[in-house]
């Protein structure tokens, strides 16, 4: 059985399903590092602070490389010791467990930077 949301699978949305309700979200979101915030019950977002500019691009070659792993792509704001990010299902255009994976998995990727 998983230990944290990080653990579980990307579960894409099926063809139809809805997007999450802020009840059903609540729990995900509450697993959460600080950094997110979800947004107009639509989408996630997050904003992760960086020493420099060469510390936020690793991250976000980081975030990359998961969203290309797993096919689940957020938009990325990179600027100098800062990363924004925004993460939701395009398919059912809003929230889905899958958002609420990655951004667990971002978080943890964050935390190997040290700059909790």
């Amino acid at each position: 059985m998983p230990s944290s949301l990080a653990d579980e699978p990307v579960e894409h949305a099926e063809e139809g399903e809805e997007p999450l309700t802020d009840d059903e979200y609540a729990e995900y979101l509450a697993e959460l590092g600080d950094a997110w915030e979800v947004v107009d019950d639509h989408h996630l977002e997050a904003s992760y602070e960086f020493e420099d500019f060469a510390a936020a691009l690793a991250f976000t070659n980081d975030v990359g490389e998961l969203a290309e792993e797993e096919w689940h792509h957020p938009d990325i704001h990179l600027s100098w010791g800062e990363v924004g990010v925004e993460m939701w299902s395009h398919d059912i255009d809003g929230l889905h467990e899958s958002d609420f994976v990655m951004a667990a998995r971002m978080d943890q990727s964050y935390a190997e930077y040290g700059d909790d």
